[in-house]
């Protein structure tokens, strides 16, 4: 039982509204047993801002009501039930280094005997600021070293496909060590942005994109507020884009496009979201 999203659009003052249309696609029932933790990972006046909740007890965890307050155009989301790495703030996605963010749904093949070698293949400065014992920061501090190789790790601004090629280069290498102590290839799905774009990666449970588009689509997101209708008068040119996954059926939502197996998602700002082959 998991959740991932990001979300990327072009009015802040919308997304909690955003969220709260899609509150059926993404809340999360909690059937046990045991707690789950969660985390939004949002960008706000050049911050880079995240909420945790290690612990939650509830029965269903409703993202929207989660992220009704925020104003952000750029928000990633996860609700965990641990399978590596306990209940406790520093194993709580999503993670951050510097303007990155990052979170993952599922687990790396026989972890414990490749943990050591995953470490050992990231640069001491970012090891050291490992603070958890999941193996999805692992993955995190991997994908920022081949950024770092990349000489994009520090610029606010970077390639799509820059990204995409530091995900891939990060999923291989974690296959490759997993496979030589007999372990199969990764099964998780994974979400990271800096900001200015969200990429997906897509490998286990069910992912799907929403894209909510011009004036039939904000309608349906504003519905009868007179107020905020008012303060939204170029309705055709809102648009908003969501990568989720880790669905509770065995389809995606309706209005939702599916994604396909072993793929890629890019959402910017420029284009409509981007499948590709992973």
């Amino acid at each position: 039982m998991a959740r991932l999203f990001g979300l990327l659009g072009n009015r802040s003052d919308l997304t909690g509204r955003v969220l709260a249309f899609e509150r059926d696609a993404l809340r999360v029932k909690n059937v046990g047993p045991g707690a789950v933790g969660w985390g939004l990972g949002f960008y706000q006046g050049g911050e880079v801002l995240i909420r945790r909740r290690p612990i939650d007890e509830r029965e269903e965890i409703d993202v929207a009501q989660l992220g009704a307050d925020v104003r952000a155009d750029v928000v990633i989301g996860h609700v965990r039930q641990p399978t590596i790495g306990t209940l406790r703030t520093e194993n709580t996605h999503p993670f951050r280094y510097r303007q990155w963010l990052f979170a993952q749904t599922g687990t790396i093949s026989c972890f414990d005997q490749v943990r050591e070698r995953l470490m050992g293949s990231v640069p001491e400065f970012l090891r050291a600021g490992i603070r958890g014992d999941s193996d999805a920061e692992i993955v995190f501090q991997v994908f920022l070293s081949f950024l770092h190789d990349a000489g994009k790790l520090d610029d606010l601004i970077v390639d799509p496909s820059v990204v995409r090629e530091a995900m891939r280069k990060s999923l291989h290498l974690v296959d490759s060590i997993s496979a030589e102590v007999g372990g199969a290839p990764a099964e998780v799905n994974i979400v990271v942005s800096n900001g200015d774009l969200v990429i997906a990666a897509h490998r286990r449970q069910k992912m799907g994109v929403r894209t909510l588009s011009g004036r039939d689509d904000a309608d349906a997101v504003i519905g009868d507020d007179q107020q905020l209708r008012r303060r939204t008068p170029e309705l055709a040119q809102i648009h908003f884009a969501i990568v989720a996954s880790d669905f509770e059926t065995d389809a995606v939502p309706a209005r939702w496009n599916a994604v396909k197996d072993r793929a890629m998602v890019s959402l910017t700002r420029a284009e409509p979201p981007k499948i590709e082959d992973l």
